[in-house]
């Protein structure tokens, strides 16, 4: 192993250019990171001039250097592999591109990992982001010159970072044609009057227990305070205080995602992002497909084309700069060779403990690496699958101030990535059923009521708060064979088949009208066409009779809840009651009554949803409670006085419906004067 100086023939001299370029694009990102190391950059800069001077200097050199036989050099290599192993300090050997070619058991050590995992990473990936760039300038002036040079480094350690000092010597070994460079690292000393910074000085991780952030206080020894030395196995406490902490984090997800009433997509997406960037990492990014989902499962059919991966939502720290960066990077959408959706395609994990491309979260608009942008340097990324297709990606990143990613932390994010997908799928479900409900129910009411010479009429409805099948309910307004009718209704259970019998009632009713004029008729016809149906069906109907100074109604009631009148002067009757509900016996008898109206009377219709609406005690509204809203709003108009009676509902039932209502209002307008 002997040092002399690099032979700068074309092509080499064309390499170190093309290198140096590349390490001064490195040094402009380094200045813009988060908390930058302003000082180490501006050191770094000036060794690239100095390097850049070198090589002018050296231009036309050429390389002597003595040549050895095999045996030789195969002894050589045995005698430094045997001194670099055993060396009581950590060692990396690295090739001329900075990456690793071998690292001691001391250098292993201090990062809390294995040898085999360093050997053939890039030096600086196990660098922090704020010195990544001014070490490699540094590296690479070790190369060129040969002057051995010293660099403060925070190594990103298991744990949590571990400052060091490390000193960078050039070598050349017989039979390699480049020279390498050996980076011995020793401990960073302390200011006097400082204590030592380094395993004596705890800090806690955000969102990670206490002893989980604090590990790496007794995970090393072989020193006084302040030393780093070999990493011991982290305690018994410790590992349990680390799975504690997971399974937290795990039943925190759950509570979070299933407290909902009814399940909402973007709610559960922000709550997980909002977890993990809280308790396991700095940034987190969700990115989503649309309802049709994604790739399915190895031999299930799927779509001929992958669905577009969108991004939802991406949260990180709440300083200025973050919440700045975070809204920049909700825009950058995850592109076809970035992490996100490359694990989305291929529903495999993907886990980047000390990252070396910065470009595996994409590139923001200014060109920089997001990576980069936000002075990441671990990251993983989980599908979001249920069982059946994959929806969407879960990634989170880290700076590794507390230590990288490890398995453990990949095994939490994906289990909760699959509870995010049943959640999701739930939601999606839930919202399609809404909108099936939606256009059936739209199908069952009319668009508009019609007007009606004399009189004044409104309608209400309100669906249940649980559940997403089509309600029963309905009401129509049409004419008759000598006047008008006015029906409301409630079919027997929920859903399509629901549906359809409500369909049927309605239409048949506002058919049968055309040719019978009492509403005891009507109903009769509309039971005889229900009896087939496995379903029944409670109703009220009115027929008006318009006359100059009145109106006359004539109710027909089916099983139903019994019309209500509401005089001009405040005074509350209800009609008679009576009757058996549509489509049970072929012996139809239904309760009648007749009732006049004059001008400023209301006659209101509702569905037994009114009644049995509930408190928090099972209390039911009633009927007594339907008759003093309806006083307290006798002198408003229809529309307002079914408005004060739905308030009155809500506030008894604290918004909870559990049934769907109905109701319908008809005044008797005053004569007019032309």
């Amino acid at each position: 192993m002997r040092d002399q100086p690099d032979q700068l023939e074309p092509e080499t001299l064309m390499r170190e250019i093309s290198d140096l370029e590349g390490r001064i694009g490195e040094l402009r990102q380094a200045a813009g990171v988060p908390e930058p190391d302003l000082r180490a950059t501006l050191d770094a800069a000036l060794v690239e001039l100095e390097l850049a001077l070198t090589v002018l200097r050296t231009m036309g050199s050429e390389h002597t250097g003595e040549q050895g036989g095999s045996a030789a050099a195969e002894t050589e290599r045995r005698v430094l592999r045997t001194v670099f192993q055993d060396a009581p300090v950590p060692l990396f050997l690295l090739d001329r591109g900075t990456s690793v070619r071998r690292a001691n058991r001391q250098a292993a050590a201090l990062l809390g990992t294995s040898a085999g995992y360093v050997s053939g990473k890039q030096f600086t990936a196990f660098c922090d982001m704020a010195t990544r760039a001014a070490v490699r300038s540094q590296l690479a002036a070790v190369v060129r010159t040969g002057r051995r040079r010293r660099v403060q480094v925070r190594f990103l350690g298991r744990d949590r970072p571990v400052d060091a000092v490390v000193t960078l010597a050039r070598v050349w070994i017989r039979g390699e044609p480049d020279p390498m460079v050996v980076v011995a690292a020793g401990p960073l000393s302390p200011p006097p009057d400082e204590p030592p910074a380094g395993p004596a000085t705890v800090k806690q991780a955000k969102g990670r227990p206490a002893a989980a952030s604090a590990r790496a206080d007794a995970a090393r020894s072989g020193g006084p305070p302040g030393k780093t030395g070999p990493a011991a196995p982290p305690s018994d406490d410790e590992a349990v205080a680390t799975i504690v902490h997971r399974m937290d984090v795990l039943a925190t997800a759950s509570e979070l995602l299933l407290d909902e009433p009814v399940f909402n997509e973007t709610v559960a997406v922000r709550r997980c992002a909002r977890l993990l960037a809280a308790e396991l990492a700095d940034w987190a990014f969700i990115d989503l497909t649309g309802p049709d989902g994604g790739p399915k499962k190895p031999g299930q059919g799927g779509v001929s084309a992958t669905p577009t991966l969108r991004r939802q939502v991406v949260m990180g720290p709440e300083d200025e700069h973050s919440v700045e960066a975070a809204r920049m990077l909700e825009e950058v959408q995850p592109a076809e060779n970035t992490l996100p959706h490359t694990v989305y395609v291929t529903r495999q994990s993907a886990l980047r403990p000390h990252l070396e491309n910065l470009d595996v979260l994409g590139v923001c608009p200014d060109g920089q690496p997001v990576c980069g942008k936000i002075g990441v340097t671990s990251v993983l990324s989980v599908p979001i699958e249920d069982g059946d297709r994959a929806i969407g990606s879960i990634t989170l990143a880290a700076s590794g101030e507390y230590g990288p990613f490890d398995l453990m932390d990949l095994g939490v994010v994906q289990r909760l990535g699959r509870y995010l997908a049943l959640v999701i799928r739930a939601a999606r479900l839930y919202r399609r059923r809404a909108e099936v409900a939606e256009t059936l129910q739209a199908g069952l009411l009319p668009k508009a009521l019609p007007v009606i010479p004399g009189v004044r009429v409104a309608a209400k409805y309100l669906t249940a708060t649980h559940g997403s099948e089509v309600g029963g309910d309905f009401y129509d307004v049409f004419r008759t064979e000598d006047g008008w009718g006015l029906i409301l209704g409630d079919v027997c259970g929920k859903g399509e088949d629901a549906a359809a019998v409500t369909s049927t009632a309605r239409h048949c009713a506002r058919l049968a009208s055309r040719w019978r004029s009492r509403p005891a008729e009507v109903l009769g016809m509309v039971n005889e066409a229900l009896l087939d149906e496995d379903r029944f069906v409670t109703a009220v109907m009115a027929g008006l009779t318009l006359e100059p100074d009145r109106v006359v109604v004539s109710l027909g009631t089916a099983g139903h809840p019994p019309a209500v009148v509401v005089r001009a002067d405040g005074m509350i009757r209800s009609a008679s009651r009576g009757g058996v509900p549509l489509g049970l016996f072929e012996d139809f008898e239904p309760g009648v009554d007749t009732v006049e109206l004059n001008p400023g009377d209301t006659l209101v219709l509702h569905s037994d949803g009114v009644l049995e609406a509930c408190d928090m005690l099972r209390q039911e509204f009633g009927q007594e409670r339907l008759l003093e809203a309806l006083a307290a709003h006798a002198g408003d108009t229809p529309e307002g006085l079914l408005a004060g009676v739905e308030q009155a509902l809500l506030d008894f039932c604290d918004g909870d419906l559990r049934d769907d209502v109905s109701m319908l209002a008809l005044r008797v307008e005053p004569p007019s004067l032309t």
